[in-house]
């Protein structure tokens, strides 16, 4: 009688002829893709080495080599060989690829380039290697830099949970967006303190432990779920020791207890407490193999045909070469520009000197045209008036872009809380030393499109360069200060009515009417 394939021997370590010419086959497709798309890999070292938030992912390679490793020789026992369906999952990372570089979204880009070294998997090895491969291609996600776009939300989640145990512990404060006032001074939730850099660790631990000591997907979810909520709760716990030892020893005391104690030991022991919490709960044997062979051999897997090396690698090298050079073509697109433009003239308003009490100029780095400008009506409001022209929109010339619009960084101005909704517009409160508070709303248009949204304004930009159409893109930034003579929010409405449709305003601003 046969035995079945998990009553017999664990698979040796001997490598057959076609798996080893199918890993000499990836290694060069994997090779060849990162150096075609150098850029974005280059993106993405420089952001693991230098930012702090993305340290962590320095050892991501390493953990993935030792899921491999867990695998072998296991992964031997299944048959391998090029798959044509992986042409399919090439073909849709190298899309979009193409999409996020015709939107110059550098995350999009980098998602997809890490996507095309999943694909290649599959593609060289077959989906029935790749099925082996699981996780370790999953786990392969973690390689690009994400989780800035959280920090605003962080942030204020952080402050609310500071104030609340600042309550609590009976100090009396006020909170106004991430600011919170105490007799001991004034306390900022700022970037650094949304606890963004250990949440994105803490994901990528998770995933990894749930992934090792679990078996039940519902014990795995409650460990990932707890891996989220341990450090958001734990930075507001963090935040809150701040404020309490400020009240007692002042501020550069806390500051230091914060980076030194806080920084080192608390976070350490929020990790020490999730894994303890979970460590009852491990259902995975010691020592079980983590591939099972026999279950992915029994899976049916549509039929799928094979094709030569000299096929696979011909395909593969006319679809680089098609997404590259579709980009390459939208790049060189640029909207006609005129000499010069005009903030317009608007109807009960008039042009005054811009005196802020605070330094305020809105970034736009890669703008070819740019106004600033203040305006004022016989009542009393006076309204602050950015405006930009972009000839095109690409890396370095993004209207959207990192440090780019109303709040831009190393000015002494910092993000308050989000402003009141306006159609069309997205609004954001703003504070600076004084203190000196401002209202500013942003709007984007290219086209018919007038938004509030930065990426209602990428999915235009990339429909603009997919259909290689040439569209000028503008933005601009009504900003209010407040404590004059009415609230910031009331002389922006003022302004809007006397505007009347803030797309035609734009225009008549582009062509310097």
């Amino acid at each position: 009688m046969s035995l079945g394939l998990s009553e017999r021997a664990r698979p040796s370590w001997a490598v057959d002829q076609a798996w080893r010419g199918a890993l000499a086959r990836l290694a060069l497709v994997w090779v060849g893709l990162i150096a075609l798309f150098w850029r974005d890999w280059a993106a993405m070292g420089h952001q693991w080495w230098n930012s702090s938030t993305y340290n962590h992912i320095l050892m991501v390679p390493a953990i993935l080599g030792w899921l491999v490793a867990q695998r072998l020789p296991d992964l031997f026992a299944l048959p391998v060989g090029l798959w044509r369906g992986g042409l399919g999952l090439m073909g849709g990372a190298l899309l979009l690829w193409a999409l996020g570089a015709l939107a110059s979204v550098a995350q999009i880009t980098q998602i997809a380039a890490v996507a095309m070294l999943m694909a290649a998997v599959p593609l060289v090895l077959g989906p029935r290697a790749a099925l082996g491969l699981l996780f370790p291609l999953a786990y392969m996600g973690f390689l690009v830099p994400f989780g800035d776009e959280a920090i605003p939300l962080l942030q204020t989640i952080t402050a609310k949970i500071t104030i609340a145990l600042v309550h609590i512990s009976g100090i009396p404060a006020r909170i106004d967006g991430v600011f919170i006032a105490t007799p001991a001074g004034l306390f900022e939730v700022a970037e650094a303190c949304s606890g963004v850099k250990f949440l994105i660790a803490m994901i990528a631990f998770g995933a990894l432990a749930a992934h090792v000591c679990f078996i039940s997907w519902r014990r795995r979810a409650a460990f990932i779920a707890l891996c989220v909520a341990a450090p958001i709760l734990a930075n507001g716990v963090r935040a809150w020791g701040t404020v309490y030892v400020a009240q007692y020893y002042g501020a550069a005391v806390a500051g230091g207890v914060d980076h030194i104690i806080y920084g080192w030991f608390f976070f350490a022991a929020v990790i020490a407490g999730v894994i303890a919490l979970g460590w009852r709960f491990f259902d995975r044997a010691a020592g079980a193999p983590m591939l099972d062979v026999g279950a992915v051999m029994a899976l049916r897997l549509p039929a799928g045909r094979g094709m030569s090396v000299g096929a696979c690698f011909g395909a593969l090298a006319v679809m680089v070469l098609a997404a590259q050079g579709w980009v390459m073509a939208a790049d060189r697109l640029a909207a006609p520009m005129p000499a010069r433009i005009a903030l317009p003239e608007v109807a009960g308003w008039h042009r005054v000197d811009y005196a802020p009490r605070h330094a305020w100029e809105p970034r736009a780095g890669g703008a070819d045209h740019r106004l600033l400008g203040r305006y004022a009506d016989a009542q009393g409001h006076e309204v602050d008036v950015f405006f930009a022209l972009y000839a095109s929109q690409r890396p370095g010339k993004k209207a959207g872009g990192f440090g780019e619009g109303a709040l831009r960084p190393e000015t002494g101005w910092s993000w308050q809380a989000p402003g009141p909704d306006v159609p069309g517009a997205h609004s954001d409160r703003l504070l600076a030393g004084g203190p000196t508070e401002r209202l500013a709303q942003t709007s984007y248009k290219t086209g018919d499109l007038v938004t509030g949204s930065n990426a209602r304004l990428k999915l235009a930009n990339i429909m603009d360069r997919l259909l290689l159409r040439r569209r000028a893109t503008m933005l601009l930034i009504l900003s209010a200060e407040e404590g004059g003579a009415y609230r910031a929010a009331d002389s922006l409405a003022a302004f809007r009515a006397s505007v009347g449709p803030i797309g035609g305003w734009m225009d008549a601003a582009a062509k310097g009417l």
